[in-house]
């Protein structure tokens, strides 16, 4: 007997994205596809996120919300009760570092491998730069000029960090002790938000005496969790289709009403979750611009919060002023025989304030508009009309199925993207809870697709040595 053919998944990107779309395409043995997974990094599952070595980094989300399959919700804590050094926290309300929620994706693929998966699954490191589209399947394009051909291509990149290049940026993964930034140094860190707590605790953990300046547009810092439970919002309530004022006005009104009963308002946000890429699909254009630029700033602290350690933490810093926060924007950077002169206007005032710093770290984000992509595979797309960004600039246009709208407007059915390069089409995609169901859904419809068109287009076996050009 022939041993089976199976089409060929090229997934571009090994991060959390990348690593939970293979594991649904392969955990199914009937499944007819083989996955080739392409990683730059030589870590599988780590990405930008969980890639840290600093046990302070904690995870956003508690331990409860993090399975990696909806199927299973409690999945990832179960994994950490069967750890050999037993559960790190007594229940599914705790946060744990964010390094060992990249083991536990890492051995999702693992386990994979060491049940029989191997032959459908190939993991390869390098950066992808080329991504094209014909007829017959797709062509991907590494950097050392390997090309691997498949039936789909699914853009899996994740965040996309910014090029900067001003004098003395030091990228955010970084520390200063590698960059030779001295112990003592005023350090500005650009942005108020997730990253920028990250990047305090690093800085307080290496023992870096100068002050820390944070300087944001609005000076917001991300909100602390706490142990509550999710609201009950019933979908009938849910205001879906009308204008953002409308919509931020009865939440403002369910979050008061809760309040007042006693409740918290996290619980109302975290009730809203199971609606909030409908009520983003279905949010008029003119109040999605009205939403990124005049509540967002305001929906991302409250939606998007820090562990109750991390706040902590923080919060202690800032007591003792060696943080400080300061509402402004960014004028005038001169450069310094060590360091720079740094020129900022405070938020409300006309003055500008100076302050000598000896390294500036961007924090501000992540690239949220793929036109200034540093990504390869991104501009390749762009550059040959295979994707266009949407027209708020937050991603690049993608159906509903999450098939890739090329620059003439059709509907790739070989091209895919998944993770926060979608955000334009469902906005609440950034987290583990949103993207473990968008890979469920698409595995399923890719799984569907190659079984409709067979074993392959010739009948005969094939395997992923031959898919390597």
């Amino acid at each position: 007997m022939n041993a089976p053919a199976w089409q060929h998944a090229i997934i571009i990107g090994g991060g959390a994205s990348g690593v939970l779309l293979a594991y649904q395409l392969l955990k199914n043995p009937a499944s007819d596809l083989s996955v080739t997974l392409i990683e730059r990094r030589p870590e599988i599952g780590r990405g930008v996120a969980y890639h840290t070595g600093n046990p302070e980094h904690l995870l956003n989300v508690r331990v409860g919300n993090m399975s990696a399959l909806p199927d299973e919700p409690e999945h990832f804590w179960r994994w950490l009760c069967t750890r050999p050094d037993g559960p790190m926290c007594p229940d599914p309300y705790c946060f744990v570092p964010r390094r060992i929620y990249g083991d536990y994706l890492a051995g999702l693929i693992e386990s994979l491998t060491s049940n029989g998966g191997a032959a459908r699954l190939a993991v390869v490191q390098g950066e992808c730069v080329s991504v094209q589209e014909g007829p017959a399947g797709v062509a991907v394009t590494l950097d050392d000029g390997r090309q691997f051909t498949g039936d789909f291509a699914i853009c899996a990149t994740g965040h996309d960090a910014a090029a900067v290049n001003f004098h003395c940026h030091v990228d955010p993964w970084t520390s200063l002790s590698a960059v030779g930034v001295d112990r003592l140094a005023t350090v500005l860190i650009l942005g108020s938000g997730l990253t920028m707590a990250d990047y305090v605790l690093s800085l307080l953990r290496s023992g870096h005496q100068g002050q820390i300046v944070v300087l944001s547009r609005r000076g917001l810092l991300a909100k602390g969790h706490r142990r509550v439970d999710s609201l009950r919002i019933e979908e009938r309530e849910v205001p879906f289709g009308a204008s953002i004022t409308v919509l931020l006005r009865w939440f403002r009104q369910r979050a008061e009403a809760h309040i007042a009963s006693g409740g918290d308002w996290r619980s109302v946000i975290d009730g809203l979750r199971p609606f909030t890429q409908r009520l983003w699909l279905q949010l008029p254009d003119a109040s999605k611009r009205r939403f990124l630029e005049h509540a967002r700033a305001w929906w991302d602290v409250h939606r998007h919060r820090m562990a109750p350690e991390v706040e902590h933490r923080l919060g202690e810093a800032i007591a003792a002023r060696r943080v400080v926060v300061i509402p402004g924007k960014l004028s005038a950077i001169t450069p310094k025989e060590r360091g720079a002169l740094v020129r900022f206007r405070r938020r409300g005032c006309t003055e500008l304030s100076e302050l000598q710093v000896g390294a500036i770290v961007d924090c501000t984000g992540l690239v949220k508009d793929p036109a200034t992509s540093s990504n390869p595979a991104i501009r390749s797309l762009l550059e040959q009309g295979f994707a266009r960004v949407d027209p708020l600039h937050i991603g690049i246009e993608i159906g509903t199925d999450c098939a890739i709208v090329a620059r003439n407007g059709s509907s790739s059915r070989r091209l895919f993207a998944i993770g926060p390069l979608t955000r334009a089409a469902f906005w609440e995609i950034i987290a583990i809870p949103d993207i473990r169901n968008q890979c469920a859904e698409l595995a399923a419809r890719l799984i569907e697709r190659s079984g409709q068109t067979g074993k392959g287009r010739d009948g005969q076996t094939s395997n992923l040595r031959d898919r390597a050009v």
